[in-house]
């Protein structure tokens, strides 16, 4: 596990995830333009329940979902 932290809604927080999901949050971020806590900020807006880390690692899995299934 892997922890950073970030400032989201005006709020320092800390976030815990493996190794993996914090390289792919870096790759969707670099094909989006935008950085990692823009990303972030954005699961984090969108999210239904309240485990953040979760959330992100549906958003991740949700991505590459969608780009396994429209790929040649």
């Amino acid at each position: 596990m892997e922890k950073r932290s970030l400032t989201i809604a005006g709020h320092r927080t800390s976030v815990a995830l493996e190794h993996e999901f914090w390289v792919a949050l870096d790759v969707i971020a670099a094909v989006r333009g935008i950085g990692t806590t823009a990303l972030i900020r954005e699961i984090d807006a969108q999210r239904s329940g309240d485990n953040l880390s979760s959330a992100i690692r549906v958003a991740v899995l949700a991505w590459y979902r969608e780009r396994a299934a429209t790929a040649p």
